[in-house]
């Protein structure tokens, strides 16, 4: 076997190897955005760890947003008056309903039950709340998905922007994204 064509396949074959580097002039997500200079390369840099904190930010608000949904899904109060049936049929034997009174559009009095929701069964869809939550996770989606393109440059610079700004976004809101594990 020749020598020589054995170090031309190895050259060839390392030459598509990736690679991480460091050129200043790496586009980021098109050809329009290529930095020019190492200030529009720094400014770069700076996007993509704002973009990452952005990404932490907007998951830890989804957590909060579920934290309230379910509390006010919780604290949802269901009445009952006594002596009607209900739709379930088994407030009246719910050993956490209160009993009270209720004046209704008539002016009649009435005594009634009510009841807090206690079960982590899922909660029912509600056009307030799952279209929101849906958007939410649209704009954690894209995010999310800008930032892998920016590290699948294999530029170091915009690798370490981004772990960068995945850090200060934990270290800032890291906090309010905690996942309750009961349910």
């Amino acid at each position: 076997m020749n020598m020589n064509h054995m170090d031309t396949s190895m050259d060839m074959s390392s030459s598509h190897a990736v690679i991480f580097n460091n050129n200043h002039n790496t586009p980021l997500f098109s050809k329009a955005w290529t930095p020019s200079s190492s200030g529009s390369y720094a400014g770069t840099c700076i996007f993509l760890i704002v973009l990452a904190i952005i990404a932490r930010v907007l998951v830890a608000f989804k957590v909060l947003l579920e934290q309230h949904w379910l509390a006010a899904h919780l604290n949802r109060r269901y009445i009952s008056i006594a002596g009607k049936s209900t739709e379930a049929g088994c407030i009246e034997k719910d050993p956490d309903a209160k009993i009270a009174s209720l004046v209704s559009a008539q002016g009649v009095e009435e005594s009634v039950r009510v009841i807090r929701r206690t079960s982590r069964a899922p909660m029912p869809w509600r056009f307030s709340v799952d279209v929101p939550r849906a958007g939410i996770f649209l704009c954690i989606t894209g995010v999310s998905y800008l930032l892998m393109l920016a590290v699948m440059t294999m530029n170091v610079g915009y690798f370490c922007s981004v772990l960068a700004g995945a850090f200060v976004g934990e270290l800032v809101v890291g906090r309010y994204i905690q996942y309750d594990h009961d349910h």
